[in-house]
């Protein structure tokens, strides 16, 4: 087969398949209307079995809704209630058991990895090259135009060595140049001066990762081991990362 009819054969094929996957879709979608129509115009013994369906499924939903609401509480049992002669200080108390719930853990552990990239702004306004950067003119005559100067807080580690000044591109001024951060924790309402260890994202631009610019938005990596935290398994948390607000 020549090789532009196979290429033909295979977007048709392709193609075949995205409009069985858009029609699926589509069925799936319209599903909660057709179920609708047909509660409405339903009636007799039909109807009656029907809704009697519909009342089980959701209470059954219901049922699920609350468990996973439920957190590790104590709640009063009789069965736990011992037999024969108690002493006097234990008369006034229950029996008591603690609703463990299996979702409970399984919820933890959702929370922890959506904690991981969970930020306080997931929405920041753009900041245009022109409030960035100022242009800086060098040459004999100050013609040439081609390097420029950062205008916001940046972040430089400390193995960091600038290239000779004919050379450098972007500069970024010392006065600006930042490697400790004020972190607030949101759980102990607490704020900690801590080492910057590095930038690990500006969503403004990848340009602005690379040169460690702290803008309102960035994710930054803090060193946290003075604040001695430790993880479930007891290992020391050496970096956490923070948002720039």
């Amino acid at each position: 087969m020549p090789q532009n009819e196979y290429i033909e054969e295979s977007i048709k094929k392709h193609g075949r398949r995205l409009d069985y996957e858009e029609r699926k879709r589509k069925r799936e979608a319209r599903e909660a209307h057709s179920t609708s129509a047909f509660a409405q115009k339903v009636h007799g013994i039909r109807a009656k079995l029907y809704n009697k369906k519909r009342h089980a499924e959701k209470i059954e939903m219901k049922k699920k809704i609350k468990q996973h609401q439920e957190k590790s509480t104590k709640q009063k049992d009789d069965q736990a209630v011992p037999e024969g002669a108690i002493p006097a200080y234990l008369l006034d108390r229950e029996g008591q058991k603690r609703a463990k719930i299996l979702s409970n853990m399984i919820k933890q552990k959702r929370k922890e990895k959506a904690g991981k990239w969970n930020v306080p702004l997931p929405k920041v306004r753009g900041i245009a090259e022109d409030e960035m950067f100022k242009v800086v003119k060098t040459g004999k005559n100050r013609t040439k135009q081609w390097k420029r100067m950062i205008t916001k807080a940046t972040f430089v580690g400390d193995g960091f060595t600038r290239k000779p000044p004919k050379y450098e591109r972007f500069i970024r001024p010392m006065a600006l140049r930042y490697k400790k951060a004020h972190v607030t924790h949101p759980e102990l309402g607490a704020t900690f001066c801590l080492p910057i260890i590095g930038v690990k994202k500006n969503p403004q631009s990848p340009l602005y990762t690379q040169l460690g610019v702290l803008t309102k938005g960035t994710v930054i990596e803090v060193n946290v081991s003075e604040l001695g935290l430790v993880t479930t398994s007891g290992k020391v948390v050496w970096g956490k990362y923070a948002q720039g607000t």
